[in-house]
């Protein structure tokens, strides 16, 4: 199968540096473009020139203008926008500022990361399963009835995993909350550049390294004004500046910043839609060039539309010692993770692939090969 847009492929890999090797690892750490590595390195060499401080002030248009257009991406405002430094400093902002009391039921998926259910748990809250079916994917009629009967005080949805590309139905799970009055927090660090995440969601964060391909240290905390307005930072801002804005640190690093304005840019002039095409195609052309080869076994259905192809490995076979032979004997660079990453849903260790655009039908068949 050829995946759909190889002329954005082309464009895509014309836009960056030649790879040393074979970079089918996106969902761990995309590769930036020309633009994004100088914009970042010019903003450094700004704050050499003229001070920290003044070289942020000289590029507050530019930081709004990407907040603007961040927030588009979930369907919010620029005022709904704060700059965090990683997905889980986004976590760890929203819920130091919410200060939900204690015991305060979250219910969130029986497969959810690790380290959320570690944050939801330090902030005193409880996390419960969210209702899923066989897949794992919530299950939309037992949760209306969980919603109806006994809500949770906030649900928390993680959109795509980080152990396996399956979509949630962020969109539906949305609607089921707003008729329920039930906040939805959306973990994007694996949807935002590769799903639609304009969903309906009240709070949705995420990462620049991802799917967007902006800089590493960088990320972001959006929250409607009803969820916002119940935030109580540390130190509030100045009337007239957006609450939200507080939850942005000020020892930053705002050369990231941009690196990412400039990686949402590039986003959006490849065309969302045009993206989320042919991400799935390549996912899809993963998984059929990957099934059952040696005896390693497809997690996701075939058409499922992510990226995202994670494998169980055959009997006796260390997925730790595979990655660290495909990346140096044949220089393809993959993840490889235990059942740690998410124990309420993982039965034992996966090989992840994610290529991003760039990727190619060969750089699939080399993986092949060499499993």
């Amino acid at each position: 199968m050829t995946p759909p847009g190889e002329e954005l492929g082309a464009h895509w890999r014309k836009a960056r540096p030649r790879p040393a090797g074979r970079h089918l690892d996106s969902a761990a750490c995309s590769r930036q473009s020309h633009r994004v590595l100088e914009a970042t390195a010019h903003h450094a060499r700004h704050e050499a020139e003229l001070g920290g401080y003044v070289a942020e002030a000289t590029a507050d248009d530019l930081l709004q203008q990407g907040r603007s257009v961040l927030g588009g991406l979930a369907g919010m405002a620029a005022a709904d926008v704060a700059f965090v430094e990683s997905a889980q400093a986004a976590l760890v902002a929203l819920l130091s500022g919410w200060r939900l009391p204690a015991g305060s039921r979250v219910a969130c998926l029986p497969g959810e990361f690790a380290p959320n259910v570690a944050q939801l748990r330090a902030a005193g809250l409880r996390p419960e399963p969210l209702p899923v079916d066989g897949l794992g994917r919530a299950d939309l009629d037992r949760v209306e009835r969980l919603l109806a009967t006994d809500p949770p005080r906030v649900v928390h949805l993680t959109h795509v995993a980080s152990h396996r590309g399956l979509v949630q139905p962020a969109r539906e799970v949305a609607a089921l909350c707003r008729a329920a009055g039930v906040p939805l927090v959306l973990d994007a660090a694996q949807s935002l550049g590769h799903v639609d995440v304009d969903l309906g969601a009240d709070v949705v964060y995420g990462t620049s390294r991802k799917w967007l391909a902006g800089p590493r240290g960088v990320g972001v905390l959006m929250a409607r004004p009803q969820v916002a307005a119940q935030l109580v930072p540390v130190l509030p801002e100045p009337e007239g500046v957006p609450p939200m804005r507080a939850f942005e640190s000020g020892e930053a690093h705002v050369a990231g910043r941009i690196g990412l304005v400039v990686a949402v840019g590039e986003h959006l002039a490849a065309g969302p839609h045009h993206v989320r095409m042919r991400l799935a195609g390549l996912g899809r052309a993963t998984r059929e060039l990957l099934g059952g080869v040696s005896g390693w076994q497809v997690v996701e259905p075939t058409d499922e539309p992510t990226a995202t192809t994670t494998l169980h490995p055959p009997d006796g076979v260390d997925v730790v010692a595979t990655r660290a032979r495909l990346l140096t004997e044949h220089g393809i660079v993959v993840s490889a993770f235990g059942p740690e990453r998410a124990p309420g849903e993982m039965t034992g260790p996966v090989l992840r692939i994610s290529p991003h655009l760039d990727a190619t039908v060969e750089d699939l068949e080399a993986l092949a090969a060499a499993l």
